[in-house]
């Protein structure tokens, strides 16, 4: 064994469990593809396999699609609970949302007039305007 680990003095429990339990994925199955697809990492590390264990004390960081959170484990869960008792689970170090701003996929999609390559519209009007000064 190459990798050596240091025994944990809490219980393990999976990561996909333990975020489904916390309430920051809405099934297990969709908290394996955020592992999957390396949008956690746990004390730094990326992390792509939904078995790997979290302890008491892991720092985890997770990149949602409007958010990033960053959580550190009180406990692991037994069940999903109502809100009020996932919060148990973890302290939540997130920073301020006024620091951190992602667009929509209907914000990216939209431009302002003017920017980019010309619409129909605007191209059909740039070639009357270039049709005058002939």
């Amino acid at each position: 064994m190459t990798e050596e680990r240091q025994p944990c003095p809490g219980p393990r429990q999976r990561i996909d469990k333990w975020l489904f339990f916390a309430r920051m994925a809405k099934s297990r199955s969709l908290a394996q593809v955020h592992v999957q697809q390396g949008h956690v990492r746990i004390n730094g590390e990326r992390v792509v396999q939904p078995s790997y264990g979290v302890k008491p004390g892991d720092r985890i960081e997770l990149k949602l699609e409007r958010r990033d959170i960053v959580l550190v484990v009180k406990q692991p869960g037994s069940r999903r609970g109502p809100f009020e008792e996932a919060r148990l689970l973890y302290d939540d170090l997130t920073p301020a949302a006024a620091e951190t701003k992602r667009l929509t996929a209907l914000e990216q999609a939209l431009r302002t007039p003017g920017a980019g390559r010309p619409t129909k519209r605007e191209r059909r009007a740039i070639d009357r305007l270039m049709s005058d000064d002939d």
